[in-house]
């Protein structure tokens, strides 16, 4: 994109004369792919240019644009962008910015905040990393604003033949912009052909031109390349005239010019006259020769693939029999810059000399620059810069700091290229690379002895012999040289040795940056000797070296002597093999005097030699300091040598100098044989300095230097005053100090123009500084930098300084909302509005073009203000809009600070002009017409009508013909009557006009348009459909339409627009269309999409730690276009990181600032901060997190201390470290005092951070101490620790140093627990854990270990390691114990998942977290798949989220979630696999539509639209049909919109038909049957019965007829309680609604959890309509119809009812989740299974019309199973009788309601009402074996046990003809007898008898009763005299029932030892 900009841009500048073919740029300098990086480059400079070629970018203003850096570096190099002047970029919050990956971003911005520093100027970007640093050339950067501009095409005569040339006039102030897309003729776009050419620089040329060509009209159309804007000029008219004699005229012609080379350029020539003239090209006056890629064209001449040897003068010669013309140019064909700099890297030493070759290729005339690191090379002592064009460096004698990137840049007339070289400078310090050995030769027997070394630059080698020059004789030879590497050889070559020859050769390499040194001895056999030494002086406190010089070979051993002590006698004396002996910090009474070689040659003989070593004892100074001063006092220094050899010289320096005393330097001198005094009588500010002491001697000289500080406070030299400043220029605050040391100047800044409330530091970015003299830089002022500042200097003399000020921003006139673009109706009123701010006063003026609205002069306009708020709104009213009001309008706000405009293009519509009309041809019955497009009213002519008569009738019998295409300009009349005269008329439309109704946004991103049908007699036909147009209407759109097209429906049309931007405007036209073509557009209306979440983080984001506890975040607004509505605020989330890896509590603060200050932050502790903006419609995305530290302060106290005796004399201090060490602990101060001692101060002591105990000694045995400590951080030392009492004894008692207390560490980990102990004797350990009930002896093993000092080691621990262990140290004078509390971290517990709604495409989940493990929860992993397959997909949610939804899902769909929790030990246990299912269902064919639409003897028809989608679109449709009777099916493949014919049939004949619709839910199946009428159209069966339509629940014909389903089912349906019974008679249904009418008025029946006991005979003696239950959806109502209900769908899994089922009883299709519990009777022998009852709890459909929402209960099928699994871990002998299900929890998600109730089965108990929870939607219930005392009274062998298991299909039987057996009591249950029967829950419920009136605690229903007597007789025979009573619990989500058996009441008592809770949604 930029490389294109930059190109285009180049074509206008360089090639404005010639017309260049902008194909070919494109394809050749489009690319923007990374140039190539050779290996080289990479791997060796590791800097590179990306897009070294961008050298231009220009945008549009209103879109902005980002650029990168087009230079990078391996490793990851700093980049940065600077201003071509050198200053650095700052970011301007919504103008600049820079991102952290080097992206500059120019932001949209309003022409009033144009800045020419910013938008306008010249830019270039650096690299940089160890290599060095790179510049890019520069890149100019310019903003296009939207200028006001016509365009124009003049009208053009021509003679028949010849050529016509017109041309797009373009304003010269867009011309740079703007370019030619297209031409049209009369309205319809030009393509090139024939006679027609379209130039590469926007002409049009016409040739041959014909008199038709004169009927046309011409127009140019033209687009901006920034702002995407597009112009339509004025329609032109050729001019055609006959062929006159006349002389060349040239047309249209060429200037000179320049080209790059390899593009392609046209050189137009074009000429007229009569004769058609002849051209003839020439080049440099010669007629241009036969060349392929020279090409005459009519247009001109095309060079295509340009060459340097193009240029040239061109000469183009017009010539006819009249005359001659010529035009002529130069053109100059350049070769683009190249330049190669070599060497293209180089390593080398210091000192070395560098040659550098800039090689520059291409056109000449270039000027070439030199680089470093960036900076201009500038010539010195080092650096020369030579050759024709500047393009050879030179360095000689190269230091360090020329090591670096150097850069030639070589530029052309605003073209630069460049290349660079990275030179690394190395140490060039000689070192020895290859060496000789130690060797024993021969006399006689030549050797060579070699070095190598190398070093920069190359060293010289030098050799010595026992420390003695070894020079070039006859004797020894020696050569040197170096190699091409920079390796340095030297050789010593020895012919003919003697022993003379032997002794310890060394090899010194030297250069000018240092020396190294190799030897090794050469032994040449013979009789040893040692050689004389010299004696040696050795410096006091330095090592020396003696060597025995011994030559000879061989000898036994050199040893050493002094005063006839064998050396070494201490540990300062080595002796080494070689006979070398080191004496190490030499002393001068020790070491001074002689000492004795001795080198034994034979066992008794040996020489020795004697050297003497005098010590010299350099001056050592005595420490001194010199303290602070002030000016005007006097000032004494002393420097005292403590020690060293007379005589001693001492002098003073100052920074450097030789102080010289006297007047001048106001300094005294005194000096005396061992120190020297300075003294100053005054000191004053030039005392300033370092002081330095030098005493020297014979043996050396030694210094001692410090600092004299002068003090100053500080001053205000400028004080800070109040001052404005304007928004967007520089600022200066000023505040200048003055002192010594120089002040430190602090700026502070407290919004609002106030009483400032809080001063906050200045955040200091590249948009604010601090000076050098302390004023504060505003570079770019913004309105939030108003308010108070306060400027604060100290230098830590005297008391700070501050002075405050108030900065006042003004703010520029700035025109803030405007319309771009805006439509008028000619003649009707039309207003233009455009709102202002700024400083007040503004004046606003409104211009129409280039001129000035005087609404006053011209009663035309008017012009009203009005003031809201800081807004000024200015409206211009236009009394009518006429024709001439189709320009541009513009608003200017002016005020005293800056002015602002905006512009406003306004399109008058009207009726078209009529066109001119010609009438050509006329013949006896027929006449051509031809006409001449006019104006056509700024609307697109739809079509032309003709209305003629004759001349003699009326108007009134006029002849039409309507809606001829706009793209004709002829017609012919027929049939018309010879020798009449006609009259005609002429129209064009541009109607129907349709009338918009209103544009409603729906959603973010969608808004539904509604509009009304043209009148009918504007219709002009039979409108076909719509077409629908939007456009943004903003910052950076382009003002097009986008298209939509839909079908007419009626007269009132709905459309609703999706994939809209979020929360932008968007105008609206809408277009009728018919046969003939579109209409007029409607009259644009406005409409703004909602607005939506942020869909960026702010940027920018930044953390100052300010104090140890206070931090300031500050960020930049996110990019304006990701807002996506009004930002309301931002929200700063942040949260503690512990040492241990915990976090803290999640905090967040709401500001509408882009600042917020955190504090009463964890001292010297980690943060995570992110920032998000919200808006009205919610949070918006957070930003990466930010860590920070805040800073260190002082440590909080030692947590514990222990002071326990170890013998008579000391005692022994542990303690623990600060709770809060508010930094690094750099060291512990143990303090120790004896009361009444007398001492003033306690004795300190200190150690290391590391250790926690310290032992004090020396103390007095009997007295007692106070011992106390303290930590110390680097901002100074803590509070102290309790003060503990001590008293040092001989014989103590055992005591525990180390500390009890609770220990955390991850499962699986190694942990120590301490317990060191004192004690006399010393103790014994013991460990122990607690249990339950005692404490248990820790075992030792292979994974605890007890240490010798008392540390217990558990290995890898695991959660039952967690618990209290105790440490026992125990000696025969007592005890001690501690304990510790060790928490082992686990990963955390599974969470319960639940789904909380659904939609076609989501899954909406929530669950409550298990247990964490005893660390914070990080996150979830979500994991879900489709339900029959493995392939599951991993989400990542963060910690504080407690729901998630699953967007993009498949339409009725069953998916498979889990879902794991992770802390900071790992992942936890994964949730239960929970099923849900997106909405939708398969597909169901419409009962009320027919399935035929007709039937004859051969063709039936099939009503395929009868299929509803079930939500789901229908993907597939297959049909099977064959005779009846046959074996064969014919398949069929449907499209389930359309109507499909059976073809091919038989006659009379019965066929059977099968149907099947397939969507993403699964398939729906349809049968039937249908008879064809005989062949002469007769029925063979009555019409009622040709074809019959099989419902659901009936069987296929091909499928074995099978009995309907036996026995009820029953379904109960809460808060409205229905009861239906399924038989085979079909289903009855009772339905008694709770109402507030039976209940208390304070609760909401839809929100209560109840109970309820339905009795028998309500079932026999009430019926209600019947319900179909399969077809039944979340949230609807059941459908009455009276029709056979077979089995459910087997997989409804969205209910809130149960049914419950008798076994026994045949269904044909089971419930898919079905939980059966058999009640079985066990006797003395066992369980007998011969008398068993088992109910089955299945999942039916919702049928309360007042639930708004449903919920799957998938959920609760995994509930019931876990209900199921606790029941088979029961043991037998627990008798589970009794077992008691209890709803402990049950609320629902209603948020109308905040009621939760509880209850229990105990009749005693009520509801009580509690508090709404944190979790929604949940019913808690606990299962709980019965106690012993529950069974049944008097026959306790007797124990009912549950075995669950899932129900089949053979266990449903007659419920109201069974006998239900429990204990022995068996009870029969009559339908004519008025009985009670008491509902269960699934699976746990059971049949009995109950008193004949269900009582509720607080809420009753009384069901009808026929018969009271017999339902009181049925409670005598009742287990339970007391009766017994249900409760449910009922919710609009999900519906939980409980019941419990009436054999026996619970009493109160916990439940036992296998109670269970569980959730269920």
């Amino acid at each position: 994109f930029y490389s294109c900009t930059v190109v285009l841009h180049s074509t206008v500048l360089l090639f404005y004369s010639f017309t260049v073919l902008l194909s070919t740029l494109l394809i050749t300098d489009c690319d923007i792919s990374p140039y190539a990086v050779h290996s080289e480059d990479v791997g060796s400079t590791r800097l590179y240019f990306v897009k070294a070629s961008l050298q231009r970018l220009t945008y549009s203003s209103s879109v902005g644009v980002s650029l990168p850096c087009p230079a990078g570096g391996t490793p990851t190099a700093i980049l940065r962008w600077y201003l071509a002047t050198g200053d650095d970029i700052y970011d301007v919050p919504h103008i600049r910015h820079v991102h952290a990956n080097g992206t500059l971003q120019l932001y949209p911005f309003s022409p009033s905040a144009f800045n020419s520093y910013i938008h306008d100027n010249d830019y270039f970007c650096t690299a940089e990393n160890q290599a060095g640093k790179i510049r890019s050339p520069n890149i100019r950067v310019k903003a296009v604003f939207r200028e006001p501009y016509t365009v124009r095409v003049a009208d053009q005569r021509s003679m028949r033949g010849n050529v016509a040339v017109f041309k797009c006039l373009i304003p010269t102030a867009v011309q740079e912009y703007v370019s030619v897309v297209s031409w049209e003729r009369d309205t319809v776009s030009i393509i090139p052909a024939n006679r027609f050419f379209l130039t590469s620089f926007g002409a049009l040329y016409i040739s041959d031109v014909q008199k038709e060509d004169a009927l046309s009209t011409y127009r140019c159309i033209t687009k901006h390349k920034y702002s995407g804007e597009t112009r339509q000029s004025n329609g032109a008219r050729l001019s055609v005239m006959d062929p006159t004699e006349s002389s060349p005229t040239i047309l249209d012609s060429f200037l000179a010019g320049e080209v790059r080379a390899g593009l392609s350029v046209e050189l137009p020539c074009i000429a007229a006259g009569y004769p058609s003239p002849t051209v003839r090209w020439l080049k440099d006056g010669r007629p241009l020769p036969s060349d392929a890629h020279w090409t005459r064209r009519l247009t001109g001449l095309t060079i295509s693939d340009l060459r340097q040897e193009d240029s040239g003068s061109y000469a183009c010669e017009v010539t006819n029999s009249f005359g001659s013309k010529e035009v002529s140019g130069a053109l100059y064909v350049i070769d683009p810059l190249r330049v190669t700099l070599s060497p293209k890297s180089l390593k080398t030493g210091i000192s070395s000399t560098l040659f550098f070759t800039c090689a520059v290729e291409g056109s000449p005339e270039y000027t070439v620059a030199w680089y470093r690191n960036t900076d201009p090379i500038i010539p010195d002592q080092h650096i020369s810069i030579q050759g024709p064009h500047n393009d050879t460096l030179q360095i000689t004698a190269a230091q360090k700091s020329h090591s670096g990137a150097y850069q030639c840049f070589a530029s052309r007339k605003g073209h630069t290229a460049q290349d660079f070289s990275i030179i690394l400078l190395e140490d060039g310090t000689p070192r020895i690379v290859s060496s000789f050995s130690e060797r024993v030769v021969a006399p006689g027997e030549p050797f060579s002895l070699m070095c190598g070394a190398k070093g920069a630059p190359p060293p010289s080698i030098t050799w010595t012999l026992d420390d003695e020059p070894v020079v070039r004789d006859s004797a020894y030879k020696t050569s040197q040289y170096t190699l091409s590497d920079g390796l340095t050889v030297s050789h010593v070559n020895v012919s003919s040795p003697a022993i003379r020859d032997g002794g310890v050769y060394r090899c010194a390499a030297r250069n000018s940056a240092g020396s190294a040194e190799y030897q090794a001895r050469i032994n040449v056999r013979g009789s040893p000797r040692i050689r004389e030494m010299r004696d040696i002086t050795a410096v006091a406190g330095r090592n020396t070296f003696i060597t025995c010089r011994v030559i000879g070979y061989p000898y036994y051993s050199i040893k050493w002597f002094k005063d006839g002590m064998l050396l070494p006698d201490n540990h300062r004396q080595v002796v080494y093999e070689n006979g070398t002996l080191r004496l190490s910090d030499v002393q001068k009474g020790m070491d001074e005097g002689t000492y004795l070689c001795s080198v034994l040659i034979q066992p008794q003989t040996s020489i020795d030699q004697t050297v003497h070593v005098t010590v010299k004892v350099p001056p050592l100074i005595q420490p001194f300091d010199i303290p602070s001063t002030s000016v005007g006092k006097l000032m004494y220094i002393a420097c005292v040598v403590s020690s060293g050899d007379m005589p001693i010289r001492i002098t003073w320096h100052k920074d450097g100098q030789l102080i010289v005393p006297g007047s001048a330097s106001g300094v005294g001198i005194e000096t005396k044989e061992f120190m020297s005094s300075l003294q100053i009588s005054k000191v004053t500010l030039k005392h300033n300095g370092n002081y330095t002491c030098i005493a020297s001697n014979a043996a050396a000289t030694v210094s001692w230097e410090r600092q004299l500080i002068v003090t100053v406070p500080p001053r205000f030299v400028v004080q800070p005053n109040n001052q404005d400043g304007i928004y967007g220029k520089a600022g200066v605050l000023n505040c200048s100090v003055e002192g010594y040391p120089p002040p430190k100047v602090m700026w502070k800044h407290a919004k609002g123009i106030g009483n400032p409330q809080q001063y906050h530091p200045v955040p200091l970015t590249g948009r604010i500084q601090i000076m050098g003299n302390g004023s504060l830089l505003i570079r770019h002022v913004l309105e939030d930098d108003r308010g108070y500042y306060l400027c604060q200097a100290s230098n830590g003399v005297g008391s700070d300084i501050s002075k405050s000020m108030v900065l006042t921003v003004k703010i520029p006139a700035m025109i803030t909302s405007h319309p771009n673009t805006t439509m008028a109706i000619k003649g009707q009123v039309k207003e233009l509005n455009c709102t202002a701010r700024g400083e007040q006063p503004i004046i606003i003026r409104w211009e129409r073009g280039d001129t000035v609205i005087d609404a006053e002069r011209n009663p035309r306009y008017s012009i009203t203000i009005n003031k809201k708020g800081d807004e000024v709104i200015s409206t211009l009213k236009l009394k009518p809009a006429e024709r001439g009001d189709s320009v541009f309008f513009s608003c200017h706000a002016i005020n005293s600070y800056g002015e602002g405009r905006g512009l406003i293009q306004l399109t008058v519509q009207e009726p078209p002009d009529p066109p001119e009309l010609e009438v050509r041809e006329v013949k006896d019955r027929s006449m051509n017409l031809r006409w001449i497009q006019r104006f056509d009213g700024n609307s697109i002519i739809t079509s032309y009508d003709i209305e003629y008569k004759n001349k003699s009738d009326t108007w009134d019998h006029k002849y039409t013909t309507r809606n001829i295409s706009p793209t004709n300009n002829q017609a012919n009349i027929v049939e018309l009557h010879p020798s009449n005269t006609h009259l005609y008329t002429h129209t064009h439309t541009n109607t129907p006009l349709i009338k918009m109704l209103s544009c409603l946004p729906m959603t973010s991103q969608s808004i539904r348009v509604t509009w009304r049908a043209p009148r009918k007699e504007l219709q002009n036909g039979v409108i076909r459909g719509y077409q629908i147009g939007y456009r943004e209407n903003g910052p950076g759109s382009n003002g097009q339409y986008s298209i939509v097209e839909m079908k007419a429906t009626g007269d009132s049309e709905v459309y609703t627009l999706d994939n809209l931007k979020k929360f932008a405007q968007y105008g609206v036209v809408v277009q009728a269309f018919n046969r003939a073509g579109t209409g007029p557009s409607s009259t644009e209306i406005n409409a703004t999409t909602l607005e939506d979440v942020p869909s960026q983080p702010p940027q920018n984001v930044r953390a100052i730690s300010v104090t140890s506890d206070e931090a300031v975040i500050t960020w930049a607004e996110p990019p304006r276009l990701t807002l996506h509505g009004v930002l309301k605020g931002y929200r700063v989330v942040f949260w503690s990181l512990f040492p241990d890896g915990e976090w803290g509590e999640m905090q967040n603060i709401t500001t509408t600032r882009e600042q917020v200050e955190l504090r009463g932050l964890e001292k010297f502790t980690n943060y995570s901060v992110q920032v998000l903006a919200y808006t009205q419609a919610g949070d918006g995305v957070r930003s990466n997190v930010l860590y920070i530290q805040t800073r260190e302060d002082l440590p909080g106290p030692p947590a514990g201390i222990k002071a326990v005796p170890s013998s008579p004399s000391s005692v022994v201090v542990s303690w623990l470290p600060p709770h809060k060490p508010n930094g690094v602990i750099r060291k512990y101060t143990i303090y120790c005092s004896s009361p009444g001692s007398g001492q003033p101060a306690p004795s300190e002591y200190e150690t290391n951070p590391e250790m926690l105990f310290y032992r004090i000694t020396h103390l007095t045995r009997g007295k007692q101490y106070l011992i106390w400590a303290a930590a110390v951080t680097t901002a100074g030392r803590g509070n102290i620790s309790e003060k503990v009492t001590v008293e040092p004894a001989g014989k103590a008692p055992a005591k525990i140093l180390s500390f009890g207390g609770t220990v955390t560490t991850p499962w699986m980990k190694e942990i120590r627990l301490p317990c060191s102990s004192v004690g006399e004797p010393t103790p014994t350990f013991k460990w122990t854990k607690d249990s339950e009930y005692t404490a248990i002896p820790v075992t030792v093993d292979g994974q605890r270990q007890i240490l010798s000092n008392g540390t217990l080691v558990l290995r890898s621990v695991k959660a039952e390691d967690s618990g209290y262990y105790t440490c026992t140290a125990t000696n025969t004078l007592g005890f001690d114990t501690i304990i510790v509390n060790l928490l082992v971290q686990v990963p955390p517990d599974q969470p319960r998942l639940t789904v909380s709604t659904t939609s076609t495409s989501s899954i909406t989940l929530a669950w409550i977290p298990g247990d964490n493990g005893g660390s914070s929860i990080r996150g979830f992993v979500l994991q879900y798949s489709v339900d029959n397959t493995e392939e599951w997909r991993d989400v990542f949610i963060t910690s504080t989220e407690r729901s998630f939804r699953l967007d993009n899902l498949r339409c009725g769909t069953w998916y498979k979630v889990k879902l794991a929790a992770k802390n900071s030990v790992g992942s936890g246990r994964i949730s239960e696999i929970i099923e849900a299912k997106t909405h939708g269902r398969e597909p169901a064919f419409n009962k009320e539509q027919p399935l035929l639409t007709h039937i004859n003897s051969t063709h039936a028809g099939l009503n395929l639209q009868g299929w509803t989608s079930g939500g789901c679109p229908i993907t597939a449709l297959l049909l099977d049909f064959r005779p009846k009777g046959t074996w064969a099916w014919q398949s069929l493949k449907a499209n389930a919109t359309a109507q499909l014919f059976l073809s091919e049939l038989r006659e009379a004949t019965w066929y059977e038909l099968k149907m099947k619709a397939c969507n993403s839910a699964g398939c729906g199946n349809q049968s039937s049957q249908f008879a064809t009428t005989d062949y002469d159209g007769s029925e063979s069966l009555p019409a009622s019965t040709r074809y019959l339509l099989s419902l659901p629940n009936n069987r296929s014909m091909d499928t074995p007829v099978k009995g309907p389903p036996q026995g009820p089912r029953l379904h109960i349906d809460i808060p409205r309680v229905q009861l239906l019974i399924e038989d085979k008679e079909g289903i009855k249904q009772i339905a008694a609604p709770v109402t507030d009418t039976e209940f208390s008025q304070s609760v909401n029946p839809q929100s209560f959890c109840t109970g309820v006991s339905l009795h028998h005979p309500a079932l026999i003696q009430n019926t209600g309509p019947l319900i179909d239950m399969s077809d039944i959806r979340p949230g609807t109502n059941p459908v009455s119809r009276k029709s056979v209900k077979s089995a459910h769908s087997s997989r409804n899994r969205y209910s809130s009812q149960w049914t419950l089922s008798r076994p026994g009883q045949s269904q044909s299709t089971a419930s898919a989740r079905t939980l059966t519990s058999d009640w079985r009777t066990m006797g003395s022998h066992g369980i007998t299974a011969t008398e068993s009852d088992s109910y089955s709890a299945s999942l039916s459909q919702d049928t309360d019309k007042g639930r708004n929402s449903m919920v799957s209960t998938e959920s609760a099928s995994s509930t019931y199973e876990e209900l199921a699994r606790a029941y088979e871990h029961a043991k037998l002998e627990e008798h589970l009788q009794h077992a008691k299900f209890t709803i402990t929890e049950c609320f629902i998600s209603d948020s109308s309601s905040d009621q939760m109730t509880t209850g229990t089965n105990d009749p005693a108990d009520s509801m009580t009402s509690l508090s709404t929870p944190s979790e929604t939607g949940l019913c808690r219930f606990t299962a709980s074996p019965p106690k012993p005392q529950d069974y049944d009274r008097g026959r306790p062998t007797n124990v009912a046990v549950p075995i669950p298991h899932r129900a089949n299909k053979s266990e449903y039987r007659d419920l109201a003809q069974r006998a239900y057996h429990t204990q022995g009591r068996h009870m029969t249950l009559d339908p004519s007898k008025q009985q009670a029967l008491t509902l269960g829950h699934s699976g746990l419920g059971s049949l009995g008898v109950s008193s004949g009136t269900a009582t509720l605690p607080q809420r009753t229903l009384t069901m009808p009763s026929s018969n009271p007597a017999a339902t009181a007789s049925t409670s005598s025979t009742s287990s339970n005299p007391t009766g017994s009573s249900t409760k449910m619990g009922g919710s609009r989500d999900s519906l939980l029932e409980n019941s419990s058996s009436a054999l026996g009441r619970l009493q109160k008592q916990g439940v036992g030892a296998y109670s269970k809770s569980y959730t269920l949604v």
